[in-house]
Order: structure tokens, then sequence, then C-alpha cells
């Protein structure tokens, strides 16, 4: 019973043309503009859409803090997104998280081990086919 209420509440999220925004803010790299998007939505949520939204706007302030040089923020952000992510069933969203925490991880590692952050990607938020 949880799963159908969270597909309906990301069918919802879907509908929400801010939610849009705030994918499109961070899929362009605009960082604490898709902070304060997903932040709004995340007041507003409860249960796992609100961890969901948490768990990503953590991840947007991580990008912020290494924009800023900031490589020890970004590793607290970064595994407090991660683990907020990973607390719930990455499948039950409209969007692929399973790929987005495998890429976060990998972020995560090399900043833990003093890597160059140039050899991975950034992560992108898709929107899972069977939501589109």
């Amino acid at each position: 019973m949880n799963q159908d209420i969270s597909i309906e509440s990301n069918i919802n999220l879907l509908d929400d043309e801010r939610f849009v925004i705030a994918l499109n803010l961070f899929n362009n790299g605009d960082w604490y503009p898709a902070h304060d998007a997903f932040e709004e939505l995340w007041h507003e949520n409860n249960g796992d859409e609100r961890k969901m939204l948490q768990g990503i706007l953590q991840i947007a302030v991580a990008q912020v803090h290494l924009e800023r040089g900031n490589r020890k923020g970004a590793t607290i952000l970064y595994g407090e997104g991660l683990g907020r992510l990973r607390s719930l069933c990455l499948t039950d969203f409209c969007l692929d998280l399973v790929e987005f925490c495998e890429l976060v991880q990998i972020r995560l590692n090399i900043l833990q081990n003093n890597g160059d952050l140039d050899s991975c990607s950034i992560p992108i938020l898709k929107i899972k086919r069977t939501f589109i």
C-alpha cells in the first residue's frame, strides 16, 4: 500500500511545474536555485517524497560547495544526501535514483580519496520512462 502512495505522489510531483523547473535547474548545473526549488517542494511534502527531495537538495548543495572550493562540505552533504536517498526504496520514485546514487557514490569516493572530480560526470536527474 505504501508503494501505491509513493507512485500516486510521484505522479503529482511530475504534474507540478515547480518540480519540472527544479529538475531542469539541477540538470543545468544551477545548483543553488535548484536547491531553493526543491526545498519549496520539500516543505509541502511528507513521508518518502519529503526524504527524496531532501536528499536531492543536499546533493545540490554539495555541488554548490564544490563550486566554492569546499571539498569537505561537499563530502559531508554528498554522504548525507546519499544516506537519505538510500534509506528509501529507490525504485518507487519517478526518477532514476539508482543510477543517480551510483554516480554520486563515485563522486563521494573520489572526494574521500582526494581525487580529481573532472574524471567523473556530474549527476543528473532522469525521469524513468515508465512515468513519461
